[in-house]
């Protein structure tokens, strides 16, 4: 997940909302770009969160680190939406 404006220049400190709604989802939400302040956690690089998750296909741990993202958001929050995108149609050929 990055921060709007990334590769190019970003703003930094937007506040990072659903955390503790995607802490309670399957899968892990890494900090990368991220400060904390007092009790808020905002943004503060270009790449900001990484969402994975497992499953028992590509697919399925697809779409539940996508589960993760969409609980999360921020002003100019944005992710790309083709991650594994080949592995999965591998997947649904076999």
């Amino acid at each position: 997940m990055a921060a709007g404006g990334y590769p190019g220049s970003y703003a930094k400190d937007a506040c990072i909302q659903g955390l503790d709604e995607a802490a309670r989802l399957p899968g892990k939400v890494f900090h990368a770009g991220s400060r904390l302040q007092g009790t808020q956690v905002l943004t503060a690089g270009g790449r900001v969160l990484c969402a994975t998750a497992l499953g028992d296909s590509v697919g399925d741990a697809q779409q539940q680190a996508y589960a993760l993202t969409r609980a999360i958001h921020w002003e100019g929050c944005f992710y790309r939406r083709d991650i594994g995108y080949r592995a999965i149609a591998r997947e649904q050929q076999a």
